[in-house]
């Protein structure tokens, strides 16, 4: 006989912040991070109270692609994250500067997602976006489990060995009962310089047919570009350039969009289980 699950502990609010919204991918090397620190900067444009939570402590590249490198400080017993291109920023990397690696398991990526959401001044937040780590581990599910996310974005390129991982992704937030505001289609196409020449380096179309596959909205496509790339690299994200920017754009209309599915989602509840 089937036992079930019984519920979780309510999940309690993120003081300060009113959506709460995870950028997550099935694999790494999919430009996860750039579509997070990207979406940041332009709902900040776009007139919201923005933080950005780097939540990949194993490779925290939020610092150098948002050109912040400060150590945070304490107030009153809270920590008060960096702020950069009118965002809140909080890492890993502030902590543990350099190239030396964390070797963490389970109980201490609690430990320290815990304190990055609860004891962190977050105040007055519209959007707080979590960059996750890559796949569907140990600091995935302890936020899931412990705090009330608004939705979830999944990032992929086209190829079908992205798309595989980005459908476990996928079926990983719906088994938690996590919102899926939709999916993103990084790296879709490269357009050559000096001859206009669209190239579909990595395949056509893939994560629209995902998305509409597993009844998923599609946010859209992101062009590769070297200025994207640029940009990460030197602290500049090309969200920076304003929406009038060719490069730039995408990301603010993919911002328009994400406010509009996050309107529209469910408030999470009070309580979760998980599905068998």
């Amino acid at each position: 006989m089937n036992t079930p699950h019984p519920p979780e502990a309510p999940k309690q609010p993120i003081e300060g912040v009113e959506n709460l919204i995870t950028v997550g991918s099935g694999k790494g090397g999919v430009g996860k991070t750039t579509v997070a620190v990207n979406l940041a900067i332009a709902l900040a444009a776009l007139g919201y109270k923005v933080g950005l939570l780097d939540a990949d402590v194993y490779g925290p590249n939020v610092p150098l692609m948002m050109g912040v490198r400060d150590t945070p400080y304490m107030v009153e017993g809270r920590i008060q994250p960096l702020e950069q291109y009118g965002v809140k920023v909080m890492s890993m990397g502030f902590l543990n500067p350099g190239d030396k690696p964390l070797i963490w398991r389970g109980p201490m990526l609690h430990s320290v997602m815990q304190q990055f959401l609860r004891q962190v001044d977050w105040a007055g937040l519209d959007y707080l976006l979590v960059d996750l780590p890559p796949g569907t581990g140990d600091v995935q599910l302890s936020l899931i489990q412990t705090a009330p996310i608004t939705g979830a974005i999944v990032v992929t390129t086209p190829s079908e060995v992205s798309l595989e991982d980005g459908r476990k992704a996928v079926l990983m937030f719906r088994q938690v009962k996590v919102e899926l505001l939709g999916l993103v289609e990084n790296m879709s196409y490269l357009i050559v310089p000096g001859t206009g020449q669209r190239v579909d380096v990595f395949g056509e179309g893939g994560g629209k047919r995902t998305a509409e596959a597993m009844d998923v909205p599609f946010l859209g496509e992101l062009p590769m570009d070297p200025r994207v790339r640029i940009g990460g690299d030197t602290g500049r994200p090309v969200a920076l350039l304003g929406e009038a920017d060719d490069q730039a754009k995408p990301f603010f209309d993919m911002a328009r969009r994400l406010v509009e599915r996050a309107k529209a989602a469910p408030r999470p509840g009070a309580r979760m289980t998980v599905e068998d």
